[in-house]
C-alpha cells in the first residue's frame, strides 16, 4: 500500500512538469536566514549566510541541518513476513531492535518485529520503494511512504548529544547508544526517533505536525551550547567525517 499524495515523485503537475518539493521546515529555516537551491527536485536549504562559520560549528559544538527530504519508507506486517521482506532488501540480514543497519544507502532502523523504517537518500527512494514493493507483492507487507509525512533534523558535532539531552530522556551515552543505535521515544514531549548514525552524528525524526514547535526546541538547545542551524553545503562539507546520508 502506498499513499500516493505523500510522494513528491509521484505527483505530477498539469502542465506536466515535475513539482518542486520542499521540506516542512523550509519556512523556519527561511526565516532563519537560510538560502535556497533546488536539489534532486528538493528546494533545499543550502547555507545560512557563511558556510565556513557553519562547518565551524558542527566541528565545534554543533549545526543543526535539516534533512526533511530523506526517504522515508515504513514497513508494516507479520513479524515472520517482515522479516522475509527485510532479509531480501538486507542481502539476508537480520535485524536486531535497538540498532539500526546500514545497508548501501539506506539505513533499516526496526522498531518492532512488526514494523521497520527504512531512511534513504533522497535519489534512492523511488528505486528502493519500487524494489520493496516487488518484494512484498506475494506477503502480508505494507509499504507506506513517509517521506512528507516524518521531518528530520540532523544534529551533527561534539555537543550534538548535549543538545539532544535537553530535550529527550532517551539514554545517549555511547555505552548505551552505540554508532548505529536507533531509539523511538519522546523528544520535548513529542514522539520522535534518534538515530546515531555514527561519530558525533544523530538524525532525529518526527511528525510533520510539530515542525515549528521542534525546530525552535532544537535550535533553541543547540544555541545554548554554540550551535547553529547550518545548510546542507556545510553538511556536505563534513559529510565524509560523520554523516553517510548528508
Amino acid at each position: 500500500m502506498t499513499l500516493e499524495f505523500l510522494e513528491p515523485d509521484r505527483a505530477t503537475s498539469a502542465s506536466g512538469f515535475d513539482p518542486v518539493a520542499s521540506s516542512v521546515l523550509e519556512p523556519h529555516a527561511r526565516a532563519a536566514g537560510a538560502q535556497f537551491e533546488l536539489r534532486e527536485r528538493w528546494r533545499v536549504a543550502v547555507h545560512f549566510g557563511s558556510v565556513e562559520r557553519e562547518v565551524a560549528a558542527c566541528r565545534s559544538a554543533v549545526g543543526v541541518g535539516d534533512l526533511s527530504r530523506l526517504g522515508k519508507l515504513e514497513l508494516q506486517g507479520g513479524a515472520p513476513e517482515l522479516a522475509e521482506t527485510v532479509a531480501a532488501g538486507t542481502r539476508g540480514a537480520e535485524l536486531e531492535l535497538g540498532c539500526a543497519l546500514r545497508i548501501e544507502q539506506a539505513w533499516w532502523c526496526p522498531f518492532s518485529r512488526e514494523r521497520v523504517l527504512v531512511v534513504c537518500a533522497p535519489e534512492a527512494v523511488t528505486a528502493l520503494r519500487g524494489a520493496l514493493e516487488q518484494a512484498t507483492a506475494q506477503r502480508a507487507v505494507n509499504v507506506i511512504d513517509l517521506t512528507c509525512g516524518l521531518a528530520a533534523l540532523a544534529l551533527v558535532g561534539p555537543r550534538a548529544r548535549d543538545a539532544l539531552a535537553r530535550l529527550t530522556a532517551i539514554d545517549l551515552r555511547p555505552a548505551r547508544m552505540p554508532e548505529a543505535g536507533f531509539r523511538p521515544g519522546s523528544v520535548a514531549r513529542v514522539a520522535g526517533t534518534v538515530l546515531r548514525e555514527r561519530g558525533d552524528h544523530y538524525l532525529l525524526m518526527f511528525g510533520s505536525a510539530y515542525a515549528q514547535y521542534m525546530w525552535q526546541q532544537v535550535i533553541d538547545a543547540a544555541a545554548l551550547l554554540g550551535g547553529r542551524p547550518v545548510g546542507t553545503d556545510a553538511l556536505g562539507r563534513v559529510s565524509e567525517e560523520v554523516s553517510p546520508l548528508a
